[in-house]
């Protein structure tokens, strides 16, 4: 489910490494890639969340259910970026 898109001016392919390295202050296990798309997996335990741009020119933050993990990823996120919040999760 996609629960929130990053809202930025640049394109997807110049702010990747802006985000990772952010996500990495907070978040010590997770793995990235930038080959046509980028995508950050971020995992705690038994969660996993993905920010990706594979259905979107913009960053979307997406997980398998509402849990711990991705509350966390998006409060951190919305302390230093602008999120568009979805009010119900969307499917992918």
């Amino acid at each position: 489910m996609i629960f929130a898109e990053l809202e930025y001016p640049e394109h997807y392919s110049d702010f990747h490494d802006e985000l990772v390295e952010f996500i990495q202050l907070t978040f010590p296990d997770i793995q990235y890639g930038h080959q046509g798309d980028s995508w950050i997996w971020i995992t705690d335990s038994k969660e996993k969340v993905e920010i990706d741009t594979f259905t979107s020119m913009k960053h979307q933050i997406k997980s398998a259910h509402d849990g711990n993990l991705v509350q966390k990823v998006m409060a951190t996120l919305s302390a230093k970026y602008k999120l568009r919040v979805y009010e119900t999760p969307e499917l992918e």
